[in-house]
């Protein structure tokens, strides 16, 4: 199909345009809220997972495992989902989202032996997440050309608000229905609700007859992409993208700054409770940083959106990597939930910029394959978490090792940013040139 434009459709009023581009915003949000629940629930079921009188009676060492494969499973499939978003559409893949996810949480509820538990959670549930988490949020870049930084921070707010809502629910879920009924309840509900999601999903904007918000009204409506140009425009794309350092340093700093957080959102409880603080206080912390952790995840895009994402990455991996130096030193209670605080606001921020700084570097090509990249790095970066903290503190017995290594990876981050080009300009303008003509936009960056 050649793109054209096609003024009728185009002529929409501009009240239902803008709408229905928030009404999109809250299938993405929606999504985020439901994927989110994944790693919620791997936290929660570790307590019933490694209950010797319960039904699993599982040692922590191979439940580290699976959780450990869970974020590589995730890290390889990344990339793979952000490209059949690009090949295929974002609403195909959110159908499929939502059928894995329903599957994945009908069958965990079965689960009663390892290698089940393998299959289920570190296999179905890693590649469930992959897509939740990557296309899902590239294809804000599509609907939003003006306020993406606002766009993005609702979305990222809302993962936030639903990762904690998420951890309360699974553990009174578990509590009063027990393992089967908890899964079962959630694959039925969050299945539904992905899927009732994707009825009002579009990949694009075009597929309403629509223009990008902040696209102005005498711009050309962009008709889809026939199968045959999307991927023609995908290769030459990733082709000239992988020219600029950007391309490798940004999937880096995403790896580095998820190892960094990762292990302080897997051992702070463990210190804590190590320090004399009760399970039920420790367990305020990951609380305390779920909810100061929605700040910075609204704020940092928009941060980013109006001063460059260059500092605002930055500002946000130093907070992360500064705040750390508190734990060497907590004992009472206060200390620890004022560490959560000062720690939420910098790992909300560290993760949440990325889309923004994807379009200030790249522009507005078709960004799900690389973002599925920089999601590679992060959940590279929660398997090297788990494994490596977990090898340090067996061979040397103290956190104060794992906590040294979390600085270094957030301060390192910071030094990759610092070797970022500035974000003021795209860095691939003309791209499209090496496009044949029937696969250009309309205009041309050249001709614009």
């Amino acid at each position: 199909m050649i793109p054209k434009t096609n003024p009728t459709v185009g002529a929409r009023s501009s009240s239902n345009r803008i709408s229905y581009h928030w009404i999109i915003l809250t299938a993405l949000a929606i999504v985020q809220i439901i994927g989110s629940s994944i790693s919620m629930a791997a936290g929660i079921m570790v307590t019933p997972l490694s209950d010797p009188e319960g039904d699993f009676g599982w040692s922590i060492a191979v439940i580290g495992a699976a959780l450990a494969t869970f974020f590589l499973v995730g890290a390889i499939f990344s990339p793979i989902s952000g490209w059949l978003a690009d090949r295929y559409g974002t609403r195909k893949i959110m159908v499929l989202c939502g059928a894995l996810f329903a599957l994945s949480m009908f069958l965990l509820g079965f689960v009663s032996s390892l290698w089940q538990f393998f299959l289920v959670f570190s296999l179905m549930l890693a590649v469930t997440q992959s897509i939740a988490m990557g296309p899902m949020i590239a294809a804000v870049n599509v609907w939003f050309r003006n306020k993406l930084g606002i766009a993005v921070g609702l979305l990222w707010g809302a993962q936030g608000l639903g990762a904690g809502l998420m951890a309360s629910g699974v553990a009174v879920l578990l509590d009063n229905v027990g393992w089967r009924g908890t899964f079962w309840s959630i694959a039925a509900v969050g299945g539904a609700l992905v899927l009732l999601s994707a009825a009002f999903f579009r990949s694009r904007p075009a597929d309403r007859g629509m223009r990008a918000y902040g696209v102005e009204a005498d711009e050309p409506v962009e008709v889809a992409w026939s199968d045959r140009l999307q991927a023609i425009r995908m290769k030459v794309f990733n082709e000239h993208i992988r020219t600029t350092k950007e391309f490798w340093n940004l999937p880096l700093i995403h790896h580095l700054g998820c190892t960094g957080h990762a292990i302080i959102l897997i051992y702070s409880v463990p210190i804590a409770v190590e320090q004399g603080i009760s399970l039920t206080a420790a367990a305020l912390i990951l609380s305390l940083i779920s909810i100061f952790s929605i700040v910075s995840r609204f704020l940092a895009p928009m941060f980013a959106e109006r001063f460059g994402g260059k500092p605002a990455m930055a500002a946000a991996l130093a907070l992360q990597g500064s705040t750390v130096l508190i734990l060497f030193w907590a004992q009472d209670a206060w200390t620890f939930y004022l560490f959560a605080v000062l720690f939420g606001i910098g790992f909300g921020g560290e993760m949440s910029a990325y889309p923004v700084v994807n379009r200030q570097y790249f522009g507005s090509g078709p960004l799900s394959t690389f973002y599925g990249i920089e999601m590679m790095g992060a959940f590279l970066g929660h398997a090297v978490a788990t494994g490596l903290a977990g090898l340090v503190i067996y061979a040397t017995g103290s956190f104060d090792p794992v906590l040294m290594i979390s600085m270094g990876f957030s301060l390192g981050g910071v030094l990759v940013v610092l070797s970022l080009s500035p974000s003021t300009h795209v860095l691939i303008p003309d791209w499209e040139l090496a496009l044949p003509e029937e696969a250009r936009t309309l205009p041309t960056p050249a001709e614009s």
